[in-house]
């Protein structure tokens, strides 16, 4: 079963992502959170396998609480929000989200989404990836890093091949299909890539695509 944490301020909101997630026999969910504080007292009581996060809350917004989440939990963390563009969005996949959707998602999408989730891929909504990452190439880093076009280097040029397909939002078939190569072999390029770039998932390699400049915010290169 997949143990999943609701944290939504509107009761109604919960309650309709509770049925819809309920109605698949391999969900359950095991708890609602009404804020960030909330959320994190019942992470540490329920061990939730996916934490449904919306963004902007009373006490402890969706950010702060998806950074502490991460840092402290085995949780991965499905940003849902009304705002397809929002800064807290931007520095909710920053703080370690793994998962990006709108709320009105078609109930598959969501259902889908919680499973890509659990079981440690990444995911950004189709309809915001472009927009999405456009916005992250042209945000300034200001936390100190090391500028993604520095980690290059580190990747061959095969796995930098594989992280431009990626950055476009193609799957692990498409890409095999693409270079020509099996599916078993694109999965090894990307656990090599993530382990080179210190990374947790894909929406993180989409990210450092077009901070490094792999991909330009003006079309796919």
């Amino acid at each position: 079963m997949i143990k999943i944490l609701v944290v939504d301020d509107q009761a109604l909101i919960r309650t309709g992502f509770r049925m819809i997630l309920e109605a698949e026999e391999d969900f359950t969910v095991v708890g609602e959170a009404a804020d960030g504080e909330e959320s994190l007292t019942l992470a540490e009581r329920l061990s939730p396998d996916v934490i449904l996060m919306d963004v902007r809350m009373p006490n402890m917004d969706g950010v702060e609480a998806t950074k502490r989440l991460v840092e402290s939990f085995d949780s991965k963390v499905l940003i849902l929000t009304t705002f397809a563009l929002d800064e807290y969005v931007f520095s909710a996949v920053r703080a370690g989200a793994s998962g990006f959707m709108l709320k009105d998602a078609p109930p598959d999408d969501l259902v889908s989404a919680v499973r890509i989730v659990a079981r440690g891929d990444g995911l950004i909504e189709p309809r915001m990836t472009r927009r999405l990452m456009e916005e992250f190439a042209r945000q300034p880093t200001k936390d100190g890093r090391t500028p993604a076009s520095d980690l290059l280097p580190d990747l061959t040029p095969r796995e930098i091949d594989v992280l431009q397909l990626v950055g476009q939002g193609h799957s692990n078939s498409e890409i095999a299909q693409t270079l020509f190569i099996s599916e078993t072999t694109v999965k090894t390029h990307v656990t090599h890539i993530l382990t080179k770039l210190g990374m947790r998932d894909r929406v993180q390699a989409v990210v450092f695509a077009f901070e490094s400049g792999l991909l330009s915010a003006g079309g796919n290169e």
